[in-house]
C-alpha cells in the first residue's frame, strides 16, 4: 500500500550533465531549448518518484534564465516536490552550473513545473501529500499555494478581457506598433 504522505527528501532528484559544443547556441552558450529538455525530463523524474506513476507535465509556470552557461561547464539540477493537489505536483528546479577548472558555481536558472500523475489509460490519480519538515518546506509549499492564487487570477482576468474591442486599442498607445483597422 502506498503512502498517504511523503517527505519531501523521499522524492528529491539532483542530475549532473557536462555541457558539450553540441548544446550551445550560435552564441556559444548553451542553447536554452536543451535546458528547457533537461528541466522537463528532471521534473518527470521528480514527479513520477513521489507518485510512484507516470507524469505528463501541465504547465511551466516560470523558467528564469539568470546566468549563461558556457561550453565545457557542469550543470547540475535539483528537483524537489514543493506543492502537491490531487493529482498534480509542483516541482521546483533549481539549476547551477560549475566552471570545473576555477570551481566557480553559479546559480543559472529557477523553474517550476506542474506535473499530473496518470494511470495507464491516461486518467489523474491521486498523489500522495507531503510531510513538511523545515522552514524551507514550509515557505516553498506557501509560495506555491500564493503562485497559483495569482495564476488562477490572471487566467480569470485575461479569459474575462475582450481583447477585440476598440476600448483597448488606447493601451497600445506606449508601444511600438502601428493599428490599420
Amino acid at each position: 500500500m502506498e503512502k498517504s504522505h511523503k517527505k519531501i527528501t523521499e522524492s528529491q532528484v539532483e542530475i549532473s550533465e557536462l555541457m558539450l559544443p553540441s548544446h550551445s547556441n550560435f552564441n556559444g552558450k548553451i542553447h536554452g531549448g536543451h535546458l528547457l529538455s533537461l528541466l522537463d525530463q528532471i521534473a518527470f523524474a521528480c514527479g513520477s518518484k513521489h507518485s510512484r506513476a507516470y507524469c505528463v507535465t501541465a504547465s511551466v509556470d516560470t523558467v528564469d534564465f539568470l546566468k549563461p552557461i558556457e561550453i565545457g561547464e557542469l550543470v547540475t539540477l535539483k528537483a524537489s516536490v514543493n506543492y502537491v493537489g490531487t493529482s498534480s505536483m509542483v516541482i521546483g528546479i533549481r539549476v547551477e552550473s560549475e566552471n570545473i577548472q576555477s570551481g566557480k558555481v553559479n546559480h543559472c536558472n529557477s523553474s517550476y513545473f506542474t506535473m499530473v500523475a496518470k494511470d495507464k489509460e491516461g486518467k489523474s490519480l491521486p498523489v500522495p501529500g507531503l510531510i513538511l519538515e523545515t522552514d524551507d518546506d514550509i515557505r516553498r509549499f506557501v509560495k506555491c499555494v500564493k503562485r497559483n492564487k495569482m495564476k488562477f487570477k490572471r487566467q480569470k482576468e485575461f479569459h474575462e478581457t475582450d481583447f477585440s474591442s476598440k476600448e483597448y486599442i488606447h493601451l497600445l498607445d506606449e508601444y511600438n506598433v502601428k493599428i490599420e483597422l
